[in-house]
Order: C-alpha cells, then structure tokens, then sequence
C-alpha cells in the first residue's frame, strides 16, 4: 500500500444479476476486468458474511464472522460446476416475474427465498456423493474451527424457525458440547446442509479471489469490529463476552453523545471479556483477522478507536448516555497478530473524534487512516484533518463511504453554505450539483494520499437514489445495485484518465 493507486467501492449485492441480488458469478468476473481496464488496483467490497433480514439485511450485523453469505453465490455457477443443471435452475426461478437485471433495488425476501429453495434443492440432490467428494472433505477439515459451529447454529436456527439461542432448551443454550454433538447427528441432514453450503460459497469466492489475484486486482474486505448477540460467535464462544451467567449481555457497544446526537447510539453489541481473550492470547481473535487476510489482500477495520478505548454501556440503559470508557489492549493484540516479517495490510477506519492514542496504535503499526472529503469543507480547514493539503502519503481518501450519501446527494442537501463556498474557494472555480462528484474524485485522485478508493455511485454520478444507507434509518439500506447497462468501459473512462493523469 505504499504506491500511488486508486479503486472503486462496491459491493457485492451491488452488481447487476438477473437473480436480484449481485453474485459471484460472470458479473463479478466483467466488473474485476473493467477495472483492470479502467487501470483501477483495488476493489474494496463490504462484509461478505451473511445478513439477517430481521436485523435490516446490514452486512455489519452478521450472524457469523466467519461464515460466507449465500445469497452471493452465483446460481450459473452452480450450474458450471455440475450441481443443478440448467433446467432444473429455471425451474427455480421461472416464477419471479421481476425484471431483475434493470430494478435497481434488491427485492431480500424474494432473493432469500429462491436462494434458499435452490440451495435446499443443490443439497438434495448431491448429499449422497457428499462423503466421496474429496474436495468437500478437505473443506470440512480445515475449517472445522469455526464451521462446525456455526452449521449448528444454523441448522438449530432452522429446527427452532428462527429463535433466538437465548430461548433455546438449557443445554443447547449453554452449548453443552455432548448435547449439541448428539442433535447435530440426530438433525444430520439440517447440519450437513448448513455445511454444503458454505463449501459452495467458498469454493465460487477462492476461484473468484485466485483469478482477480492472476489479473492482478487487490481485494479490499471489510471487518466490523463487533458481531451480533445472536450469532454462532456469541453462542459458541460465550466467555469472550460480558454475559450474566444467563448468557445475556451485561454490557453493550456504542458511542456517546455528541454533536449529531444527544443521547449517543446504543448499538446493543454485547462487548468484549477483553480480559479473557488476553488470556487465550486472543486466539478468537487472531483467527478472525487471519481468515480475513487469507479472503482479502486487505482488510479495513471498522471503529478501529474501538481496539484503545471502547464506550460500554450497561445492557439495562436504553441510551448511550450513561457509559463509560472502557481501555482495550489494542498495543498487545496487534502485536500478537505481527507476527510475519511483513507488515499486516490493515486500513484503519478511524473517522470521528480520535484521541493521540488511536493515532499512536495507528502509527505504530503503520496501518493507514481513512480520509473523506465530504467532510473535509466545514470549520477550521487548518484543523480539518479531511482537507487534502493536510494528508499524509500512508492514507486512504474516500469521496465518501457507504454510510455516507452519495456526493451529488451530499452538495445538493446536507453540505452547508460554508462547506459549498470553501469547497469552491480550495478548487478555484464553481461546483454545481452536476459537477460535485467529479469535482470530489478530481481532490481525490490528485491528492499525496497514496491510495484512492471511489465509491461506485459517484462514479455513475448518482444522485440520492444510489445512497447505500442511512444509518439513522432502519429500512431501505443495502439495497441499492447497478444495472446492466452501467456495466461497460465507457462508465470508467473518466475514472481511468484521473488515474493515468495523477499517476496512480
């Protein structure tokens, strides 16, 4: 990360498909050599773990940290690799009457639903080769650490139609190994399912990851840094988070109040027992980040300040006003995860108020900091650490980010006068909404940070119908994708001569 490049920003969901939600089928495979075309290094994607339809489909509220989400598994490739065949894949899908490749939105009860009936349909009909198949076997074996469990969540998730582990019979609750195990054989067909289909999911990434790898196209993954009460993680590793003895939170995450809230967020994700995953030499830990690398050329870390100090509020506080700072050994985790003569290749996310102790674990470790330049115009820009002329070389500059609106949307409705008058005084010249988001890539790419990542939508030069979420609402977010007729090289032709011109 110490050259001059650029990438874009897009999911996965993203991506047009005629089976209504972005894959990791051909598209994806046009996309990666569009952006080699367009002379483009990284493409910098959201969480691929699963999403939760009850918790608003947010790829950063998963059930797992380390399972893969099924609904991008690419149906045509299932097709390719001989698990269905073509007509029995149309019958599956004749009856969505959706023009899927041109609706810019993705329907999540229909794709989950189709994505389930083809996949409990995949597993039907391959089960009984299943303990011949070498390939599944090996899978199995290397990633027992974290798969087993979760193909149990998932299948007990299943058996009890969606219940929460907390109401679980006691011993399944607890987790009493023994018990667990005997239901797991008992219940074979829902567990070796849950397992079939992650062996899907990562057999189409890996064959994904290996030809970006062969065109050489960095991938950019993303990792929240806390996991979901209701997941695998939680369930199976209760002891590196701060429960009652009745496996419920005693704690949860959040941030305080501040200027754009009075009562702060509560974000309910139980915290971290950080005393116990010191003294297990953050083992969990360290399987989490190393999947993660062994996934990505890169990762970015989200709510990086979260690895010094951490804002703990008591689970009984229906606000964030009454927490409390809580210091992490962030120092003596990354140490522990340095263990290779090269550098971990981590973006730190370290937006909002940081201290000089994240800046100290943040330099210590050389990993890059995030830079925004919607934020860059408002105040004091001698104080401003988004206004370019203040970056350094080991830095990532967004034009905005997946929880921000796109840059059109941004200079048309929520930029103040001050931020759209010092904007145009730094650039010299009048900015127009027509003109925001090339005028925002332009500081971008020019800028000394040494890389550049622009979010797909301003590329497209959306307005505030390509916003991916609002993170104060909780409906209509992760949905929006590309169409078909967006995907070509001419889209990236003004993204590939800034990349040429400002040496990236």
């Amino acid at each position: 990360m110490n050259n001059r490049s650029s990438g874009v920003l897009l999911h996965i969901s993203s991506l047009p498909s005629k089976y209504g939600i972005g894959d990791l089928g051909t598209v994806a495979y046009e996309f990666a050599k569009l952006l080699i075309n367009a002379n483009q290094l990284y493409w910098q994607m959201l969480p691929i773990t699963p999403t939760n339809s009850a918790l608003g489909n947010s790829p950063y509220s998963s059930p797992s940290a380390f399972a893969g989400n099924y609904l991008f598994i690419s149906p045509e490739m299932l097709v390719q690799d001989n698990f269905i065949s073509w007509q029995e894949l149309e019958n599956i899908f004749q009856s969505n009457q959706e023009n899927n490749s041109q609706n810019i939105h993705i329907n999540y009860e229909l794709v989950e639903k189709q994505k389930k009936q083809l996949l409990d349909f995949a597993y039907q009909k391959n089960k009984l080769q299943l303990s011949n198949n070498q390939d599944f076997q090996i899978f199995c074996k290397k990633e027992a650490y974290w798969l087993n469990d979760y193909a149990a969540f998932c299948a007990l998730k299943e058996y009890h139609q969606g219940l929460e582990w907390k109401l679980w019979a006691e011993p399944l609750k607890h987790k009493e190994q023994a018990v667990v195990d005997s239901w797991s054989s008992e219940h074979c067909e829902l567990f070796d399912k849950e397992r079939f289909i992650q062996f899907i999911f990562y057999q189409q990434w890996n064959a994904f990851y290996n030809h970006c790898k062969k065109i050489g196209l960095k991938l950019i993954g993303d990792l929240p840094i806390y996991v979901t009460y209701d997941s695998a993680d939680v369930w199976a590793n209760p002891q590196y988070f701060k429960l009652d003895d009745n496996l419920e939170p005693t704690h949860v995450a959040g941030v305080p109040p501040d200027y754009f809230s009075e009562t702060g967020q509560r974000w309910g994700n139980p915290v971290y027992n950080w005393n116990t995953l010191k003294h297990d030499n953050f083992s969990w830990w360290v399987k989490r980040v190393k999947h993660n690398l062994n996934l990505f050329d890169t990762i970015r870390i989200d709510h990086f300040r979260g690895f010094v100090n951490y804002w703990e509020i008591e689970a009984s506080e229906q606000t964030a006003i009454n927490g409390e700072w809580i210091d992490a050994p962030g120092f003596e985790l990354f140490e522990t995860l340095n263990t290779k003569p090269e550098k971990l290749s981590i973006i730190a996310e370290d937006l909002g108020i940081i201290t000089s102790s994240v800046k100290d674990l943040r330099d210590t470790f050389e990993f890059p900091g995030m830079k925004v330049l919607q934020f860059a115009f408002g105040g004091n820009l001698s104080e401003n650490p988004h206004i370019p002329f203040s970056y350094t070389k080991n830095s990532v500059v967004y034009t905005g980010t997946h929880d921000n609106p796109t840059t059109k949307e941004w200079f048309s409705s929520i930029a103040n006068e001050e931020e759209k008058q010092q904007l145009q005084a730094y650039v010299g010249h009048e900015v127009q909404m027509h003109n925001a988001n090339a005028v925002l890539m332009r500081l971008a790419m020019a800028s000394i940070a040494n890389i550049a990542i622009i979010p797909m939508q301003d590329i497209l030069a959306l307005g505030e119908e390509g916003r991916m979420n609002t993170p104060s609402s909780s409906s209509g977010n992760w949905s929006w994708r590309m169409t078909e007729t967006q995907l070509n090289s001419e889209t990236f032709s003004v993204l590939s001569w800034l990349t040429k011109f400002f040496a990236r």
